[in-house]
Formats: C-alpha cells, sequence, structure tokens
C-alpha cells in the first residue's frame, strides 16, 4: 500500500507564532505555502498529487478565512480519504501576550476591531478547530529555539498510530508548562541543590543522578510512574491522540525534575517507544 503524504495546517490566534512556525517547517523540507484559500484545497491536492516529490506538506491557515473556517474539517475528512494524512497543529498565546506582541510590532489584528475585541471574536471563531486540533501549542513562553524542538518532536512520528512522546522539565519559579497533557510535581525528591558540590551541577550529571537515586523514594515513584504512563499510552492512542507531553517540575528546574524526565524519556526509549526529551529551565 502507498504511504500516504504528510499534511500539515498550521492555524491558530494571530500573533501566536504561525508565520514561525511555517518557517520551521520549511526548515525540515515541508513544501510550504501560507494563508491558501480554503476554497482552492481541492486544486491544490491536485497540483500536490502531480508532483511525487512533495511527500511533506505544510499549509498556514487563519482567520481571515472568516466563516468558511468552518468547512475545514470537511476537507480534511476528504483529503485523508485520499492521498493525505492530515494533522492541525493549533498555536495558541494568553491575550495579555498576544496584545503585547501587536503592540511590539505594530501589525494590524486581520479582524478590524479593538484588538481586545478582536482577540474574544477570533476565539469564538477558531475554537471548533482548536477543540479537534491534533495538537495545541502554546507560544506564551516559548523562545523560537523552543517552539523548533517541539515541531521537531512532532515529525518524529515514524508510523501511523505511533505516538510521540515528549518528556519535558521546568521549574515552577519559572512558571509552569501551560502546554503539556500531564503534570507531575517532583518537589518531594530529595533536593542535590542544598549539597555541597551539586549546586551547580545538574540532572543529566551522574553525582546529581547518584545523589537522587540514593534514596529509596527515587527509584519507587520512578518505576511506579513509568508503569502509569505505559498504561496510559494505549488508552490515549485509542482515544486518537497522537502526541503526549509530559512534564516535570520542581523548584528551580535544574536538577530533580531534569533527572525524572531524563531518566522516564530513557525508559520509554528502552521499551521501544518514541519519545525525546528537552529541559526547558536548565540553563537558566
Amino acid at each position: 500500500m502507498e504511504q500516504k503524504r504528510k499534511l500539515f495546517i498550521i492555524t491558530g490566534m494571530s500573533g501566536a507564532g504561525k508565520s514561525q512556525a511555517l518557517k520551521i517547517f520549511g526548515d525540515f523540507g515541508f513544501y510550504c505555502v501560507d494563508n491558501l484559500p480554503l476554497a482552492l484545497f481541492k486544486q491544490f491536492a491536485s497540483y500536490v498529487k502531480a508532483r511525487p516529490e512533495l511527500q511533506n506538506v505544510a499549509l498556514g491557515v487563519d482567520v481571515r478565512e472568516g466563516e468558511r473556517l468552518k468547512e475545514l474539517p470537511a476537507l480534511l475528512k476528504k483529503l485523508t480519504k485520499g492521498d493525505f494524512s492530515p494533522k492541525v497543529i493549533f498555536l495558541d498565546a494568553a491575550d495579555e501576550c498576544l496584545i503585547r506582541r501587536f503592540s511590539e510590532t505594530k501589525h494590524k489584528h486581520p479582524i478590524h476591531k479593538k484588538l481586545a475585541a478582536a482577540i474574544a471574536h477570533e476565539h469564538e471563531l477558531l475554537k471548533p478547530i482548536k477543540v479537534a486540533a491534533d495538537k495545541v501549542i502554546d507560544t506564551t513562553d516559548l523562545k523560537l529555539g523552543e517552539l523548533k524542538e517541539k515541531i521537531s518532536a512532532l515529525l518524529e512520528l515514524k508510523k501511523e498510530g505511533e505516538m510521540q512522546i515528549s518528556v519535558v522539565s521546568f521549574g515552577f519559579k519559572n512558571g509552569i508548562m501551560k502546554e503539556a497533557d500531564i503534570v507531575m510535581d517532583v518537589r518531594f525528591l530529595p533536593n542535590p541543590y542544598y549539597v555541597r558540590g551539586l549546586k551547580t551541577k545538574t540532572g543529566l550529571d551522574k553525582a546529581v543522578q547518584a545523589y537522587i537515586l540514593s534514596f529509596k523514594e527515587t527509584q519507587e515513584f520512578a518505576d511506579r510512574f513509568a508503569e502509569l504512563v505505559k498504561y496510559l499510552i494505549p488508552k490515549y492512542i485509542k482515544e486518537g491522540k497522537s502526541y503526549l507531553t509530559i512534564a516535570f517540575g520542581c523548584t528551580g528546574g535544574k536538577h530533580r525534575s531534569v533527572f525524572m524526565a531524563h531518566e522516564l524519556a530513557e525508559t520509554l526509549r528502552a521499551q521501544g517507544l518514541s519519545a525525546s526529551e528537552f529541559h526547558r529551565d536548565i540553563g537558566l
């Protein structure tokens, strides 16, 4: 059976980073088109099918389509029945962040209302698409490099039905990981920060790992949590979920959370699962 072409629809709130996301897809070798009118989707699909070299495609779709956005689910359903395997990536951000970005860039919102009202209206128009999206990425606190890391993780899917798992660490003092599906607070574990010689090291250093593992509750927790994740994965896949983000948080995001994220990612990879790891605050 011929493999279907990958098609990512990049959409979301204006100012949330769709243009940057589309550029990242281009960097990964995708054929990218921004703001393609939905009315031209059928013709575009025919064009791509006639070009065998176009196996990976990313399209930017935004609120400028207006009421026609309601047609998107039906269009994607038709594409799924054909030669494409479409996924919808929704870029989002907190309202105050969107307002700040528009103020900094001096760009006008595509909905011609006062900014706060335009954002509220856009939320309403895009709500059905966000709910149905395969992946929602909150860019409120993301740097460009971090966005690229997340998209890189999304593109590591090897086969249909395989779940891509992202295991991340963070520090609560720097803000919670809003886009995580599961957040685990590991501040109950002994803190290497207060041990001489370990403060400046991280959870990737052997000395820190040895210290954390020297406590019985560490291995017990790691084993139990890994079993829970192993139990949940087929349940999520059955529900139709393709991406899972698991976040470990400690106080500063350098020791305990880093170690636990690394430990879980290694365990999942040893079991043949597709798991990437990312340590948000390790360099702060």
